[in-house]
This record gives C-alpha cells, sequence and structure tokens, in this order.
C-alpha cells in the first residue's frame, strides 16, 4: 500500500513539474492535456486520477509555484526581527520574483486569467495577508503605526505590492520596470509605515 501511495505522489509530481514547464513556456492557453500527457507517457485515466481536468492541474501548478515564492521570501527575512525591515524585505522579494519569467507567466498574467481575479484574490489573501497582519500588528505594538489601521494597511500593501509585480510582468522592459517598481514600492513604504 505504502509503494502504492509513493507511486502515485511520485506521478502526481512529475505532472506538476512537466505542466509547470509547459505552462511557463506556452501559458495556459497555449499547453494542451494531450502535450503533458505525452511529456510524461502516462495515460490520460492516470491525469484524470489526479486532477479533474487542465484548470485543476494548473491550480496544483499555481500553489506549488506560491509554496516557492513564499519560501524565497521566507529566505529573505531570515533571522530579521524588526517588523518594518521584515514587511519592507518581503515585499521587494516578491517584486524581485515578479522579474522571473515563470512566475510572470504563471503566476501574474495566467492565474488572474484561469482563476478569475476573485478567486486569484483569494488565494493571495490566504497566503499572505494573514502574514501582513501579523508584521503590521508588531509594528503597531512598538507604535510605529496606529493599531486601528493594521487590517487596511495590510490590504494596501498587498495591492500595492501585487500592482508593482503585475507591471513588472507586463511591461515590454521586465528589468528596467523591475527596478522602478522596487523604488517605488521602497519608499511608498518608508513612507507609510515612517
Amino acid at each position: 500500500m505504502n509503494r502504492n501511495v509513493a507511486r502515485g505522489r511520485e506521478t502526481r509530481e512529475q505532472f506538476i513539474r512537466v505542466a509547470t514547464r509547459l505552462f511557463a513556456t506556452h501559458g495556459y492557453d497555449g499547453t494542451s492535456i494531450e502535450a503533458v500527457l505525452q511529456e510524461t507517457g502516462a495515460s490520460r485515466g492516470s491525469l484524470y486520477h489526479h486532477f479533474p481536468g487542465k484548470e485543476a492541474l494548473f491550480l496544483a501548478v499555481l500553489q506549488d509555484f506560491e509554496v516557492r515564492v513564499i519560501a524565497r521570501t521566507l529566505d529573505a527575512v531570515e533571522g530579521m526581527t524588526d517588523p518594518v525591515e521584515i514587511l519592507k524585505t518581503a515585499c521587494l522579494a516578491w517584486i524581485n520574483q515578479a522579474g522571473d519569467p515563470e512566475v510572470q507567466q504563471i503566476v501574474l498574467t495566467d492565474a488572474p486569467a484561469v482563476l478569475g481575479w476573485q478567486r486569484f484574490r483569494e488565494l493571495d489573501e490566504q497566503n499572505v495577508l494573514g502574514e501582513f497582519r501579523a508584521v503590521l500588528g508588531a509594528a503597531a505594538a512598538e507604535g510605529r503605526i496606529d493599531e486601528r489601521h493594521v487590517d487596511v494597511f495590510a490590504h494596501l500593501v498587498l495591492a500595492s505590492v501585487n500592482e508593482a509585480a503585475m507591471l513588472v510582468a507586463r511591461s515590454p522592459d521586465p528589468a528596467a520596470t523591475l527596478t522602478e517598481a522596487q523604488d517605488a514600492v521602497e519608499e511608498f513604504l518608508n513612507r507609510l509605515l515612517s
């Protein structure tokens, strides 16, 4: 039984790896289930055992990406204790990742289109908003911001950094836009939290 579970997990992970590469290269619309099956060598039944359809496969790819993005962001703030510096560093780390073509295609271009803006936003709030609230709550406890504004500030910061990341992803010159976005977000956060 454990061998079957391990084999099933490996198959699922292989589907996600292959689909990630295909979605990143060809986008959601340019990637077919047939292409995923051809690259994996797996049967249609095997794919549908793990994912009810292409959108479910894409959601698994997106969730895997979000885990990696969050891990990189946590690495950037490791050892920091100042809540304002944690927030600034985390926001800048996310915007920096928006320069990655895979992040641009999967997270910032296809995810809102495939899932719809509301579902995309809900996932983002589940993964990030609580962390922003916690960091801003710590800043409020230190008297650096008014405690009444923690929730609204968390939403404002999340919206701001996501819009900056979207600007990078959709820019004809992502490298130049990345630098501008980082500078602007840093200035925004300095003014908001000073």
